[in-house]
């Protein structure tokens, strides 16, 4: 199996912090060398491990923005 590389260029934010210790966070990153992109995921504390998580291209980005832009996020129904 080939090994993953990363390079975290930008973190932007943590959202949230799990009780082993991992945190979800977004930051902007490059996988194996290829154009940065948004990445949302779980990071243990030292950054060599991850869950699973999405990554999203400018594009991709530019959608969720526009739907999050126009949804009544108090009306949401989410815990």
């Amino acid at each position: 199996m080939a090994e993953i590389t990363f390079e975290i260029v930008e973190h932007l934010l943590i959202l949230s912090e799990s009780p082993r210790g991992w945190t979800k966070e977004v930051n902007i990153v490059s996988w194996n060398g290829r154009q940065p992109k948004l990445d949302i995921r779980e990071w243990d504390e030292s950054h060599e491990k991850m869950g699973k998580g999405v990554t999203l291209n400018k594009e991709e980005l530019l959608k969720i923005k526009e739907l999050l832009d126009e949804m009544d996020l108090d009306a949401l129904e989410i815990g």
